[in-house]
């Protein structure tokens, strides 16, 4: 048993881009971040397979970069029993250090300080690719966990990153996964094609399901509360089948997720899921940051957030002191100098509804919809 644990412990790549001397928590609660990386490559950087490329129904190694597409931040008291987590939108425009820009989509700060850094290594001489890979997506995750901390004005304790294919392997580990559709879709760029209702879905069409944008009346933010709604009914579903609790279930679901799941220095991810699998009447509920209006920026489009609200609810919800929130954004946020584009438009660079600071005029239509909060006590919630 003391090998096999160690085993399930030792299996996992580990990561110190948390950095000695981040913020940690304090009253033994502790915020996760939890990273989803959009690559077509391996932990080594390495291409994928074509089968696999295929059972993706995503593209080549060419699509994708290094964009952390997937973003959820979670805080668990130290009671852990009232768990908060805060989805937050890939294309919301915020303050970067020390990459290319002073601002750009928060989820470009993980492959722009990524191709900073093997820049720099390659100019000292580095040549080994699987070296430039390995400290290029060290400096991504950092600057990554920077920009969030930076965003929402809470300490990071632990983080996990898990990649497109990670997702499709785990997904498919788990045997089906049911979620419930409020609209039929068919959608060609996900291959997500599910009937309304309630349905399971096997590995691939689970990646499909969390990927999907095109179609849906709100583009990101709805596929952001489908990945809500995904984690969920995988949660509930865990639990009740006596996952956390049983060592050779944590085994079979850990042995699966070492292959592509890279974890913060110092989480033994073994005793973690027991302990919270041992806390009896435990709730967890998902909110997506707000979206103040949709916007363009350097010619992309954007969400524009505010910072003041969005460290404010964070704060408040993780029960942090509130500190001041930094200038984040050369776009301001307030919703009386600038247009909203049709929030109908599930890709608002196809319809063209997108709008340009200099020329923008005032508009009193109302903010994008984040949806409402999802949590683990409804059973399996319908979304778009």
């Amino acid at each position: 048993m003391w090998a096999e644990t160690h085993h399930l412990v030792d299996g996992f790549t580990m990561s110190n881009a948390l950095g000695a001397d981040a913020p940690h928590s304090s009253g033994g609660g502790e915020n996760i971040l939890l990273m989803g990386l959009d690559t077509r490559k391996d932990l080594n950087g390495q291409d994928l397979p074509d089968g696999i490329l295929k059972q993706l129904h995503a593209g080549d190694s060419s699509n994708g970069g290094y964009n952390t597409n997937t973003m959820i931040l979670v805080h668990i008291p130290a009671d852990r029993k009232n768990i908060v987590a805060f989805s937050i939108p890939r294309d919301d425009l915020v303050r970067m250090d020390d990459v290319d820009v002073p601002e750009a989509k928060i989820k470009e700060a993980y492959g722009r300080k990524k191709a900073i850094t093997e820049d720099e290594l390659q100019k000292e001489g580095v040549t080994d690719p699987q070296e430039l890979e390995t400290r290029g997506r060290e400096a991504g995750r950092a600057e990554t966990i920077k920009t969030v901390r930076n965003l929402t004005g809470v300490p990071i304790d632990r983080f996990a990153e898990v990649s497109l294919f990670g997702f499709y392997d785990v997904a498919k580990a788990l045997g089906g996964v049911k979620v419930c559709l409020n609209h039929a879709v068919s959608d060609s760029y996900s291959g997500a094609k599910f009937k309304a209702g309630e349905q399971t879905l096997d590995g691939k069409q689970s990646l499909a399901f969390v990927r999907q944008r095109h179609g849906l009346d709100n583009g990101d933010l709805d596929r952001t509360h489908r990945q809500q709604a995904f984690m969920l009914s995988v949660l509930n579903q865990l639990r009740d089948a006596g996952t956390f609790t049983s060592i050779d279930k944590v085994n079979a679901l850990v042995d699966v997720a070492q292959r592509n799941v890279v974890l913060s220095d110092g989480w033994n991810l073994v005793d973690w899921i027991q302990q919270m699998g041992s806390v009896s009447d435990q709730r967890i509920t998902f909110t997506t940051l707000p979206v103040v209006r949709y916007d363009t920026f350097d010619g992309q489009d954007v969400n524009i957030v505010d910072p003041a609200v969005i460290r404010s609810r964070v704060q408040k919800a993780f029960g942090v002191k509130p500190t001041p929130a930094p200038i984040t954004s050369s776009v301001e946020p307030s919703s009386t100098d600038q247009s909203s584009p049709d929030q109908s438009s599930p890709d608002r660079s196809e319809t063209g509804a997108s709008t340009d600071p200099a020329t923008a005029t005032v508009s009193d239509a109302p903010p994008p919809d984040s949806g409402t909060s999802l949590s683990s006590s409804s059973g399996v919630p319908c979304v778009n």
